[in-house]
This record gives structure tokens, C-alpha cells and sequence, in this order.
């Protein structure tokens, strides 16, 4: 008999009202437009990667823990491949953007040894718990090519409004947020290099649109609601 994952199964549930399940004062105060977070990542991973040298343009993106597929749907047409996966087939359903998996399991990815050239765990880690963490890194680790990059995006738990968002959050009741150099810890273990760390999310929407081009600056310090880290498999 399979294994029942309980994340999988919350989650599922909660999909088909998910937009109405993240509604919050505090959070709708720093943005009003729900994609806003989105752009934002997106931004960034478009920063990082070309500081990579990467060409996007080049690369097979997989989104790990894709959910409903906002992401891919804002920049999967910038890859020369993109797809995702959930362990929520409920998620999956909402949307059918892209190439999407059912994951078995939060820890099992079922794509081919080195079949990809980037990975994305956006907001991921902090729903997967005890040794299931290093299990979904090594396994991140095993889809890329050597020599390709892991980005891990996550809550950042020193930023007090990121807390108290988390904490009022139904999809969230479960959450073990995960300090940057926790992420960092983990995936060095795991067998990947030179992980560097970018804290972002510090200015509302409104005031980002005028000043964005500053937030970079901010990028070393520790107090960004979010943070994203990137690491590159051994070759």
C-alpha cells in the first residue's frame, strides 16, 4: 500500500480555494496585485542567473513543488524547456501551464539523472520536514546536469512581517521556516557548491515600482522577507 503524504493531502484540499486561503491584511498591504510576488521572483532568478553567466535561453528549467504554475506560466517562455511538479495532484489540476508531474512523494522527483539545467524550489522546504529535506536535495541534486544550479527561494524567519504572515496563514499551519544559513547547511551536505545568498522583498509594491533598482543593493542583508539561494551541482 502506498505511503499517504500529509502535506499531499492538505494540500489538495486546499486548492481549489488557494488564492482565498492566502488573503491577508498584512500581506495584501505590501502587495495588492497577487502576481507581484511572482514578478519579484522572477526578477531575481533573471539577476542571479545572468551574474551565473547562464544563458536562460539555453537552460531546461524544472520548478519543483510548482503548484498551480504561476511561475512557469510568467517565465517558462524565456527557457528553452520548462516544466514542473507537485505532490499535489489537486494543485496540478488548477492549471495547465507547461509540461507538469505528479511527484510521488515530497522527496522523489520523477524526471531522468542529469535531464535538467536548473531547478527551482520556490517557497518549498519549509513544508518538507526531518530527513525528507536532505532526501528532496539530493534528489534535486541527481536531475541535474553536473555542473548545473539549484535555486532555493524560502520565507526568511528574521523578517518579523514574514512571520507573523506565515503564522496567520491556513497553508501554512505546518511551516518550519528555514534560516538562510540553515539552507545553505543543507544543501553543502547534500553535495553542492558555492551557495550564495540574495535577500530580497524589502519594499511594498508601491514603493518598489519607483525604486526597485535599489533592492539590490540590499541583497546582503539579512532582513528581506524572502531570500534565494543558489548552488551549483559538482562536476
Amino acid at each position: 500500500m502506498p505511503v499517504i503524504d500529509q502535506t499531499q493531502c492538505e494540500f489538495d484540499h486546499y486548492a481549489p480555494a488557494y488564492s482565498d486561503l492566502l488573503d491577508d491584511p498584512i500581506r495584501n498591504r505590501f502587495a495588492q496585485d497577487p502576481l507581484h510576488f511572482h514578478r519579484r521572483k522572477w526578477l531575481l532568478l533573471q539577476r542571479i542567473l545572468r551574474r551565473a553567466n547562464v544563458s536562460i535561453a539555453k537552460q531546461r528549467w524544472l520548478d519543483v513543488g510548482c503548484g498551480r504554475g504561476e511561475l512557469l506560466e510568467l517565465a517558462g517562455h524565456n527557457f528553452a524547456e520548462a516544466m514542473g511538479c507537485d505532490p499535489s495532484a489537486g494543485m496540478i489540476s488548477q492549471s495547465d501551464a507547461y509540461r507538469r508531474m505528479h511527484q510521488p512523494s515530497l522527496s522523489e522527483l520523477p524526471f531522468d539523472d542529469a535531464s535538467v539545467d536548473f531547478v527551482t524550489a520556490v517557497c518549498v522546504y519549509h513544508h518538507v520536514h526531518g530527513a525528507a529535506r536532505m532526501s528532496l536535495s539530493r534528489e534535486i541534486k541527481r536531475v541535474l546536469v553536473p555542473g548545473g544550479l539549484c535555486c532555493i527561494i524560502e520565507h526568511n524567519p528574521l523578517n518579523p512581517i514574514t512571520r507573523a504572515i506565515v503564522r496567520r496563514c491556513p497553508v501554512d499551519v505546518e511551516a518550519e521556516l528555514l534560516t538562510a544559513p540553515d539552507t545553505k547547511r543543507l544543501l553543502l551536505l547534500a553535495g553542492f557548491e558555492a551557495p550564495r545568498v540574495d535577500y530580497f522583498l524589502y519594499f511594498p509594491e508601491r514603493i518598489f515600482n519607483r525604486v526597485g533598482q535599489v533592492e539590490g543593493l540590499l541583497s546582503k542583508i539579512s532582513f528581506g522577507g524572502q531570500y534565494a539561494l543558489l548552488a551549483r551541482a559538482p562536476k
